[in-house]
């Protein structure tokens, strides 16, 4: 089963509650053709609120990836809708495209892609550097407070621990106050105690501050501190669980033969 939709619907004032910060409208997305397609994702509905923290998961060759790429705009359904708010990501050009993700989306990836030569400061300002806008100092002070760098800005990356390097590309996503922040296995490099460090700061973030991030993990562990999993298998929503126990995923996870 697909994860269920809720209608925006009006408020006890009779406006419209905001939409979602991201939705997936019977997403599906193939690859190839005829006898050798491959279909990555087959008509997936959800969606996600501002100010939550979702994990998904899923067995290898579930879709996991492919969801992300899609929901992100770095990859095209081949049917059905992405929104991101309020913007079709289907009706934008490459360029566009481009335009939104540098301003309103933030990644975080298990390999952390800073770029060595730059010190933290430079990596965390790269996204506005790219975008050519000029950063709120003000903004950036918060980010670097919030994430534990002060005193380091002035550090390159082969300076830093793992878990250090993880929160330049936390406070690297969060700069430009983007709506959805993606992470893709952001533990998947760290040990278990700077792996908890880091996931605890994810979940800071959107408890403190309404940020919004749906993570991608096979790690039961992890995706414990979500607020929400789902499941997927064959490039379906087959489950969800609200504030799920690292026990409970597990069960869920050995029933979806996870490899």
């Amino acid at each position: 089963m697909n994860a269920l939709v809720t209608p925006t619907a009006p408020d006890q004032s009779g406006r419209s509650s905001p939409p979602p910060a991201l939705s997936l409208r019977a997403v599906r997305r193939v690859y190839g053709r005829n006898g050798s397609a491959v279909r990555a994702l087959d008509g997936v509905d959800t969606d996600f609120h501002a100010g939550t923290f979702t994990a998904v998961m899923g067995p290898s060759g579930s879709g996991k990836s492919t969801l992300l790429h899609c929901a992100a705009g770095l990859d095209r359904p081949s049917a059905g809708t992405v929104h991101l708010g309020d913007t079709d990501l289907g009706r934008l050009s490459e360029s566009a495209l481009t335009k939104l993700r540098r301003a309103r989306i933030g990644f975080v990836f298990q390999a952390f892609n800073l770029v060595s030569a730059l010190n933290v400061r430079d990596n965390i300002l790269l996204p506005s550097r790219l975008a050519h806008t000029r950063p709120d100092p003000r903004w950036l002070s918060e980010v670097v407070s919030r994430v534990g760098l002060d005193g380091r800005l002035r550090h390159r990356p082969a300076q830093l621990s793992g878990g250090e390097q993880q929160r330049v590309a936390i406070a690297r996503a969060m700069s430009t106050r983007p709506d959805v922040i993606f992470c893709d296995e952001p533990t998947g490099a760290l040990d278990s105690r700077t792996a908890a460090g880091v996931l605890g700061l994810l979940r800071e973030l959107v408890s403190t501050g309404d940020q919004t991030i749906v993570m991608v993990t096979h790690d039961p562990a992890a995706a414990a501190h979500a607020h929400h999993v789902l499941f997927l298998a064959d490039g379906r929503i087959v489950g969800e669980m609200a504030q799920p126990s690292p026990d409970a995923i597990l069960e869920r996870v050995r029933r979806l033969d996870f490899k």
